[in-house]
């Protein structure tokens, strides 16, 4: 019973650190129209907030050559520099239009390993106000099963809010 009681109150602290965060982030990028300042502040600010966080970034669609993602604002190690829609979790993001989460990246088939201390990963596609779609947010985490139903809604409800 304790351990459920411990479950809520930590789920109900990380859904109120995201609402937190997205009222941070809405106040910071008040009025401005940049998208690659945009980008690199949500990263940021995110890998800036929560402890299960190793890998924060974006990959931008590439207008240069539909079907790829290429590396955008991110925070840590190097990251893959191209990703081709439906290869790996964010391609996979890219490709179907929908959020990915994974609890265990080994067990992803064609999983891209760009840091080999990488879990568990969440992958959010990013679309315009017109639905077209700009990037996926790629979280990676060094813990297996890092991200949850309350990640994917936080994430989902920031990234709509900051760029649609």
């Amino acid at each position: 019973m304790a351990e459920a009681f411990n479950d809520l109150t930590l789920s109900a602290d990380k859904a109120a650190r995201y609402a937190e965060v997205a009222a941070e982030i809405a106040s910071v990028l008040d009025g401005e129209p940049n998208r690659t300042a945009r980008m690199a502040t949500v990263a940021s600010m995110l890998a800036n907030s929560f402890d299960h966080y190793f890998w924060t970034g974006f990959y931008v669609v590439d207008p240069d050559k539909p079907g790829e993602l290429v590396v955008g604002p991110y925070q840590g190690t190097l990251g893959c520099l191209r990703i081709a829609f439906g290869r790996g979790v964010c391609g996979a993001a890219a490709a179907t239009g929908q959020t990915q989460l994974v609890a265990d990246v080994h067990a992803f088939p064609g999983h891209i390993a760009c840091d080999s201390r990488s879990e568990s990963e969440i992958v959010v596609p990013v679309f315009d106000a017109a639905g077209t779609l700009l990037a996926v947010f790629d979280v990676d985490s060094d813990r297996p099963a890092a991200f949850d139903a309350i990640d994917q809604a936080g994430l989902e409800t920031i990234l709509a809010a900051t760029f649609a």
